[in-house]
């Protein structure tokens, strides 16, 4: 048996994509009958407009962690945060599953770190595609995301979203048990 399904390839990446990225995603979890999106979103601006998109759906936006940029603080609007959390999505706020530690060890002693050698590997696919992959297992290691079963997971390439992937998710200690099923758009840039 075969599935055949579209992808979509952006000319560019960027947020200009945000809007078609999610109705995109929209449409296959539509189609499978998904559960659960993540959305990496640090401002709040894409989970607010993913809240809008994904109402009836599970929605888990993944913020980053509080103290990334300045100590007890965080970037997330809090008119995004109503949004978000009037349609039923939740908001992580937790340390990037490809880069916490190892960051520490190389800003500390100019070391790389495996986690960032994973991080660089999936960035060949593209940023979105890391950030996937990671807000999946961040998501998941809180306890948002079922492992193992079917979700889609939202990033993209500094603000914004440009790609969607269906993925099984793992836990972060668990990664490469991590599954990209499907790459339901992406830039090709």
């Amino acid at each position: 048996m075969s599935i055949e399904a579209k992808t979509v390839y952006f000319e560019k990446p960027g947020p200009s994509n945000t809007k078609d990225t999610l109705q995109l995603a929209r449409t296959r979890a539509d189609d499978l009958g998904v559960k659960t999106i993540v959305v990496a979103s640090g401002t709040g601006a894409t989970g607010a407009a993913a809240a809008e998109i994904f109402d009836g759906i599970d929605l888990v936006v993944v913020a980053g962690a509080v103290g990334y940029r300045e100590p007890n603080t965080h970037r997330m609007k809090a008119e995004h945060r109503t949004v978000i959390e009037a349609g039923n999505g939740k908001v992580l706020f937790a340390g990037h599953a490809f880069g916490m530690m190892g960051r520490a060890v190389n800003r500390k002693f100019g070391a790389i770190q495996i986690d960032e050698l994973v991080a660089n590997v999936l960035r060949v696919f593209g940023q979105g595609m890391k950030v996937g992959c990671e807000i999946s297992c961040m998501a998941a290691d809180a306890g948002l995301l079922e492992t193992g079963e079917e979700c889609i997971a939202i990033g993209g390439t500094g603000k914004g979203a440009d790609t969607a992937i269906v993925i099984k998710p793992s836990n972060t200690h668990n990664f490469f048990d991590t599954r990209v099923l499907e790459i339901i758009c992406k830039p090709r840039a």
